[in-house]
């Protein structure tokens, strides 16, 4: 057996650590000079006007949707296919949620189930506040029929690009995810699964200027030191002053998170090659198998190799693959048990059914390894495994 091969992991070479032991021997490890320079060299890399650096992924998405003025009474919609953090970015805020049905072939919402029941909301008086689209698994097959229906219906539009940091839009391959001009706001997570990693660290780009001021307040105690702000301040206010001007939350990342991930962006486009390169020479090797493959991309990030097994091709059940992967060192993972069908949200009136794209797509989905340092051997050995399963049919 060989060793174990993760689903995905960190990549950190001498530079990344010479870049973290510097920023350590700094006289600021947090609130200072790194975290702007993080947030300029990653809005310049995605070319979007503005980034505001957080602690993780999940406060990116909440800050995001507080700051467009999501609250109590209104209403979130996103995808049921996946991590809870992007529902529960709407709870936090005493927000209503809900979900739209999924594309079997992408895995994210699919622009004829959110026409349609943009449609039935709309007769009723109670479309969404904020639409967050889920590019799952790297992808962003259909988002620019996503982001026409919102702008349609006036909705407000956030990207969970927590997969997708190094990808770029289908139909628009000049334009990196993170700059779509019909997005109010792009959230980013740099979990070590991720594209690239700050440990753990987050960050949301928008082209609203008033938006990321909002946010960098919400990420300190929604506090601000910028004089031409000040609501109270008089002659006799000194430098030692600050205003709490909304109610905000310690979201700050550090510096030296910050100076990994300036070197961990210096290697973005190698790491996004090497990716590709593993997605294309999975799709030659398993062409054959009784396994449904993920659209073909020269854009996508590829966080996730998300296979299902074709019932109709094979009685291999997904647990006796997923089981025969993981007891021969291979860390199989499921991406993503649906949202509604967590306890919590079934006690807020979810139940089987009401999303059955969703359930079907997570009846056969397994997400198969793929890192940047994966080698041949690896997915060659990967490809053995499945081919010794899926033959015993």
């Amino acid at each position: 057996m060989q060793k174990r091969i993760p689903y995905s992991c960190q990549d950190i070479d001498e530079h990344d650590i010479e870049a973290v032991v510097e920023s350590l021997r700094s006289a600021l490890l947090t609130q200072g000079p790194q975290i702007a320079a993080f947030e300029g060299m990653a809005a310049s890399y995605a070319g979007a006007p503005h980034a505001v650096a957080v602690s993780n992924g999940t406060a990116a998405l909440h800050i995001a949707c507080q700051a467009l003025g999501l609250g109590a009474g209104g209403l979130l919609w996103t995808s049921p296919n996946s991590f809870v953090a992007s529902a529960n970015a709407g709870l936090y805020l005493g927000a209503d949620v809900d979900f739209v049905d999924i594309s079997q072939v992408t895995g994210s919402i699919a622009p004829e189930a959110l026409e349609e029941k943009l449609s039935r909301a709309a007769t009723l008086n109670r479309l969404p506040d904020i639409v967050m689209a889920v590019h799952f698994a790297g992808h962003t097959h259909e988002f620019s029929k996503i982001a026409e229906l919102c702008g349609s219906y006036g909705i407000k539009l956030v990207e969970d690009a927590s997969h997708a940091f190094g990808a770029m839009y289908e139909g628009s391959p000049k334009r990196k995810v993170g700059a779509h001009p019909a997005s109010d706001a792009a959230v980013f997570s740099f979990h070590p699964v991720k594209s690239m990693t700050t440990g753990e660290g987050g960050m949301i780009m928008t082209r609203h200027a008033t938006l990321a001021a909002s946010m960098r307040s919400l990420r300190s105690h929604g506090i601000t030191k910028d004089s031409s702000k000040y609501c109270f301040a008089d002659e006799e206010t000194g430098a030692w002053y600050y205003e709490q001007q909304q109610l905000g939350y310690n979201y700050r990342i550090t510096d030296f998170q910050a100076a990994l991930g300036m070197s961990q962006l210096g290697r973005l486009d190698d790491f996004m090659a090497r990716r590709r390169s593993r997605a294309a020479r999975y799709r030659q090797l398993l062409q054959d198998l009784p396994l449904n493959l993920p659209p073909a991309s020269e854009v996508s990030s590829w966080h996730l190799y998300v296979v299902r097994i074709d019932a109709a091709r094979t009685a291999v059940s997904r647990k006796s693959l997923f089981d025969r992967l993981r007891s021969s060192g291979i860390e199989a993972h499921v991406h993503y048990i649906p949202i509604h069908l967590q306890p919590y949200y079934r006690d807020r009136g979810f139940s089987r059914g009401d999303f059955p794209n969703a359930e079907e797509y997570y009846n056969h989905a397994l997400s198969l390894p793929i890192f940047p340092q994966m080698t041949d051997d690896q997915q060659d050995y990967i490809v053995d495994i499945l081919r010794q399963s899926l033959g015993n049919a």
